[in-house]
């Protein structure tokens, strides 16, 4: 069994995704005409717009934030790490590479997210790329295979990785058993996400502000004091990217390591964020409008916080080696800047990183069952207590398999995504166009009238006239 989980992650990671999320952030960049570049100032002002009254769904600032915290996690402080001690500063250029393509990827499938969406049975919004695929592509089994390896992945096993980094650095900074760690992160994350996808998504609007704000306000300290290296490490970084600079792991180490990092760190065309960005109203009342959303979400991921982590150790003057690398060089590098109280900011920062993560991750899961019909309050029930089980085991137990039986399983749902995304890109294309063709006249509106190729596929009363609470069904009217 072994020997098969490591042939299908050798044939994921080291050939479809590398490059298929490479191809497909060139792709969407060169199709949508670069619009991660040329509407960067839409994609802010999509989240600081007023939020549509709607009962049914979350505010797009919400939706944000509860994808940041699946996205930042504890690879935005140990991965970035590791991803210099292999390849050196250059692979840090490579990272803002591929997060700038990604931007692209990640807007194409949360406006597609958000066209296809659905009702559930409490009249709230729910879907994602197994929504598009069955219905966009009328490939229902493609979409189940797809929701089964979400479930493994994100709403199981990726918690129990998260607590075992929280676990790790509690022991190390505080001296806390990690059994102990792992029943209070899940007594945590029980409170949290019994509440189901709404609670998660106030918590996040909270937490993850506060998380990113104060590790990049840190960040912004280390910069200040260090003004006059900064530009040197700057061109360090480029230099090694291209060989000019001499650095371990030379062009090719730079290249594939930055590539990774940037890849496995925003989730852009891994078809994870799509499923909190069908839950959100937009505004105005158009799917692209959460697409900016999400893209702007790549861009705080890798471009501020990555690149925070990057330029304090490269700034820190600790050498990265094999015994200095991943959260040891990260605590290293924050102790040159702080002093002692590195290593503590670092073990917290690594707690609210991974448990945002643990509960952002879990949301993705609730928006499978949905599409599997497994939305039960039982079925619910079981997916909550596995997914905090598999916390409480996670902060104590690392069992390599099952670790990688998870990435097989993202492997494979990443895989199907980006071949739905690519296949329904002609929508996307449309949907941008007429986006920005409203936007210079006034404000947009999608019209399902002006897709009649979507007839049967979208939900038309969702995207009517602009969802109004006095258009709200009643199951909405009385929540």
């Amino acid at each position: 069994m072994t020997a098969v989980i490591n042939a299908l992650n050798t044939f994921f990671y080291g050939y479809v995704l590398i490059y298929g999320l490479l191809a497909a952030g060139i792709y969407f960049t060169v199709r949508l005409g670069f619009i991660q570049f040329r509407h960067l100032p839409e994609f802010f002002r999509s989240v600081l717009r007023a939020p549509a009254n709607d009962p049914g769904g979350i505010t797009p600032f919400q939706a944000l934030c509860t994808s940041l915290a699946s996205r930042v996690g504890t690879g935005n402080l140990a991965g970035v790490a590791v991803a210099i001690t292999l390849g050196g500063p250059g692979a840090v250029f490579w990272m803002w590479v591929v997060a700038s393509l990604g931007m692209a990827t990640a807007y194409a499938e949360s406006t597609l997210a958000q066209l296809y969406k659905v009702r559930n049975s409490n009249g709230e919004y729910r879907g994602g790329p197994a929504f598009y695929i069955a219905r966009g592509l009328n490939a229902p089994w493609a979409a189940a295979i797809f929701s089964v390896c979400l479930i493994i992945a994100f709403g199981l096993v990726f918690g129990a990785v998260q607590a075992n980094s929280i676990a790790d650095a509690t022991l190390g900074a505080f001296g806390v058993p990690k059994l102990t760690t792992g029943v209070a992160l899940a007594v945590l994350a029980g409170l949290v996400i019994f509440g189901g996808i709404k609670k998660i998504a106030r918590i996040a609007e909270w937490v993850v502000p506060f998380m990113a704000g104060a590790y990049l306000l840190v960040a912004i300290y280390v910069i200040v004091v260090n003004l006059d290296e900064v530009p040197g490490v700057l061109m360090l970084i480029v230099k090694s990217a291209f060989g000019i600079e001499s650095a371990v792991g030379g062009v090719a180490g730079a290249l594939l390591n930055g590539v990774k990092r940037g890849l496995f760190s925003n989730e852009a065309g891994m078809g994870s964020a799509p499923n909190i960005a069908a839950v959100a109203t937009p505004n105005p009342h158009h799917p692209s409008s959460q697409g900016f959303v999400q893209a702007l979400g790549v861009f705080i991921d890798t471009l501020l916080i990555c690149t925070a982590t990057a330029i304090m150790i490269l700034l820190s003057g600790v050498v990265p080696g094999p015994d200095m690398t991943g959260t040891p060089l990260t605590q290293a590098a924050m102790n040159e800047h702080i002093g002692w109280a590195g290593q503590y900011f670092i073990a917290i920062a690594i707690f609210f990183f991974a448990f945002t993560s643990i509960i952002g991750n879990y949301t993705y899961a609730e928006n499978a069952m949905v599409y599997l019909k497994l939305n039960t309050r039982l079925g619910l029930t079981v997916l909550r207590t596995a997914a905090l089980l598999m916390v409480v085991w996670g902060a104590y137990e690392s069992v390599t398999t099952v670790f990688d039986a998870a990435d097989a399983a993202m492997g494979l749902m990443a895989t199907i995504n980006l071949v739905a995304i690519c296949l329904l890109s002609g929508v996307v294309v449309k949907l941008t166009r007429d986006y920005f063709a409203q936007k210079a006249v006034g404000t947009p509106e999608f019209n399902a009238k002006d897709y009649p190729e979507l007839a049967g596929k979208i939900d038309a009363e969702i995207w009517g006239k602009a969802d109004s609470p006095e258009q709200a069904p009643d199951a909405l009217k009385e929540r």
